[in-house]
């Protein structure tokens, strides 16, 4: 069933417990994301950047839809980094059940004026709404940040910011990144400021950045001919205990594009010949399920559908 954004994730901030938001580029993606919710009994969000509305449009969307509304369990459409109001229209008229404003790289104030204006339009439509303050680290599509302009969220700031705007679940900078690179070793993740956001703020929180980037699918990678540094993820212990102080989002988006790659990489090299597209993509859907189920159980919203 298609819904919106709030009616997964305040659920899932009572239950203590995270739900998977997945990027989306194509069907195999989202047919990965989909089936494996109804699968394990999870609610799910399928997320779409900028970057895959350009790419996908409103095919893609419109394929996420016709699978949420077949699906027996809790699925949102929701937009990734919006970065601006019209952004965040143009994904209500296509469709989409939750939408992302990210002004965070705006002042204060500024980022509250934008976040508003979306939140009243799209409040008006009944679709529910996603902002962010503070600022992570790293690389995905149009969103680059330094280290140096990277900063962790205030807790006072996350408070009035939610009174200012009303938004309905917030991105906090704590520690995670965007991208297959987080640090060396193990990233250290700001428990206590979640924990303090959550209790001074009581809304779902979101944790972007957050893939695991296991050292597994690395390795698979590297095996069938990729080339990466010395890729670091977040620790599933982290966001186990990030769900307990009220993280409810956690996004994910470069696990599923290495378990694709993988996938495909896989198949064309035990056969050179190969050339059915079925038998590529379909290897590459098949390891994309399994790192979502895995993610779905380091997250625990298996069985909360």
């Amino acid at each position: 069933m298609l819904v919106t954004g709030s009616d997964i994730l305040v659920a899932a901030r009572a239950g203590k417990y995270g739900v998977g938001s997945f990027n989306t580029n194509n069907m195999e993606i989202t047919q990965a994301i989909i089936h494996t919710a109804e699968k394990l009994r999870s609610p799910v969000l399928v997320q779409m950047s900028e970057g895959a509305i350009k790419y996908g449009g409103q095919d893609l969307a419109n394929i996420v839809k016709d699978l949420a509304h077949r699906a027996s369990v809790p699925v949102a459409l929701h937009l990734d980094h919006g970065s601006s109001y019209e952004s965040a229209l143009k994904a209500i008229k296509m469709g989409f059940t939750s939408v992302m404003i990210d002004a965070s790289h705006h002042s204060f104030d500024e980022n509250v004026a934008e976040t508003r204006r979306v939140v009243e339009a799209a409040h008006a439509m009944g679709i529910t709404v996603e902002s962010e303050l503070g600022r992570l680290g790293g690389i995905e599509e149009h969103i680059v940040v330094d280290e140096k302009d990277a900063f962790l969220t205030d807790p006072e700031e996350a408070e009035k910011f939610i009174e200012l705007t009303g938004t309905d679940y917030l991105a906090i900078a704590i520690g995670t990144s965007h991208g297959a690179f987080k640090g060396k070793g193990r990233p250290y993740i700001d428990q206590a400021r979640i924990a303090k956001i959550g209790t001074m703020t009581g809304i779902p929180l979101v944790a972007h950045g957050s893939s695991s980037v296991s050292p597994g699918i690395v390795q698979r990678f590297r095996d069938a001919g990729g080339e990466i540094g010395e890729a670091v993820g977040i620790a599933d212990d982290d966001l186990r205990e990030a769900c307990q102080h009220g993280i409810a989002k956690v996004n994910v988006d470069t696990d599923l594009r290495l378990a694709s790659t993988v996938g495909v990489r896989e198949v064309l090299l035990a056969n050179p010949k190969e050339f059915d597209p079925r038998k590529i993509f379909g290897k590459a859907r098949e390891v994309m399920a399994q790192e979502i189920e895995q993610k779905m159980r380091v997250l625990g919203s298996v069985g909360k559908a």
